[in-house]
């Protein structure tokens, strides 16, 4: 009976600790990373998918101004490109039983680069230069590192931005925000070169400002955020032989936004000439837009705007593609980065100028956003990866 009767004070006293500090952690599926730039370090959280609650999982050391990542094709390893010298990318492990990350290889970079992706099959990195006009490929290994230099590095317009394969994984096309322009490439998926296309680039409406590249799932629209003015192109993609076609343009701001178009760089040129006058409108607020994603469902786009801080949504018409803005939402301070979880039940922002970040849950009727709550993050959160494991 004492034996029976210590037993069971055991069992309440477990279950006391249960209630008061959580169930005992057991292996979690969903994992949410942040890269901090200014303090150099990734910040790592378990999301709990039944409510989208955030369990801190602590930070992860990287390096100074650790700006864009890439998640493997397998969710094996997490790729951080570091922007200050020496510029490199680290190759982390995903344990995926409690989602650490352990640093398994460091390679060189050609320069400070603010994307990265990687080809479909996970044997090659992509990056790209805002300040080199350059876009590179790094080998990965079988075991998933990427352990040496880029072995193609290729000169490009004027501020390279975003690089991306085509589903197919025979083609890539590369933004040059300053040129106004979108490269084509096809991919050799045996070797990993890059060649021009036929024809190699394409020109687009002068002061857009191509900047981040999303594909959708069926691989026949190719739609790109415009940093300058706020459009969003949509483009067909031809699979057989790798060429966009432009469709059409359409605002990611409502009619009331009061932001004029971002400056082109020969107007920030000008500015810098000595002897400019500013005129009245050079301190008013301009277009400053960043990311976009689209929904696992593909019936909404989400957009970003620095300036006035908010997530735009957009339908997506099924069959043509065609986008409509619906709405906006606020958000943290200058976001730059977020991503939607899998199964299209979140969406988690970050801002350059806030010291939290937002989990948004996702109307998959409407697309309307509902602010579940905000978290802590380092300074300067930027980039977001959502890994979901099976």
């Amino acid at each position: 009976m004492r034996k029976l009767s210590k037993t069971l004070r055991v069992i309440g006293l477990a279950t006391l600790v249960s209630g008061v500090f959580g169930a005992a952690p057991t292996y979690a599926k969903t994992f949410v990373y942040v890269s901090n730039a200014e303090d150099g370090n990734i910040d790592g959280y378990v999301m709990n998918m039944t409510n989208g609650a955030l369990t801190s999982l602590g930070k992860t050391e990287a390096g100074n101004q650790v700006m864009p990542m890439a998640v493997s094709p397998n969710k094996q390893h997490l790729y951080a490109v570091i922007r200050s010298k020496p510029f490199t990318v680290v190759t982390y492990a995903i344990d995926p039983s409690s989602g650490s990350l352990t640093k398994k290889a460091a390679a060189p970079l050609p320069d400070s680069m603010p994307y990265v992706s990687t080809d479909v099959t996970g044997h090659y990195l992509f990056t790209s230069s805002y300040g080199g006009n350059k876009v590179a490929v790094s080998p990965i290994s079988e075991t998933g590192l990427v352990e040496s230099a880029a072995i193609q590095v290729i000169p490009t317009g004027e501020k390279a931005h975003s690089i991306r394969t085509d589903l197919t994984n025979k083609f890539v096309f590369a933004t040059n925000l300053g040129s106004d322009q979108i490269l084509q490439f096809r991919l050799n998926a045996q070797t990993g070169q890059l060649t021009p296309n036929d024809p190699p680039l394409i020109k687009t409406p002068a002061n857009n400002g191509p900047r981040h590249i999303i594909l959708s799932s069926d691989n026949k629209y190719l739609y790109v955020s415009n940093e300058l003015s706020g459009n969003i192109a949509q483009f067909a993609l031809d699979a057989t032989n790798g060429t966009l076609t432009e469709i059409a343009y359409t605002s990611s701001l409502p009619a009331d936004s009061g932001l004029l178009p971002g400056f082109t760089s020969q107007a920030l040129a000008a500015k810098a000439v000595p002897g400019y006058k500013p005129t009245e409108d050079d301190n008013k607020p301009r277009v400053w837009a960043s990311d976009l994603q689209l929904t696992p469902n593909g019936k909404f786009i989400y957009a970003l705007e620095r300036t006035t801080s908010k997530i735009s949504l957009l339908s997506v018409a099924p069959g043509t593609g065609k986008l409509t803005y619906v709405t906006n939402f606020p958000t943290e301070k200058q976001p730059r980065g977020f991503r939607i979880d899998p199964t299209g039940n979140y969406l988690v922002a970050t801002g350059e100028k806030s010291d939290k970040l937002s989990v948004y849950k996702m109307n998959q009727t409407t697309g309307d956003l509902a602010l579940l709550d905000r978290y802590p993050v380092g300074s300067d959160a930027n980039w977001v990866e959502i890994v979901d494991l099976p």
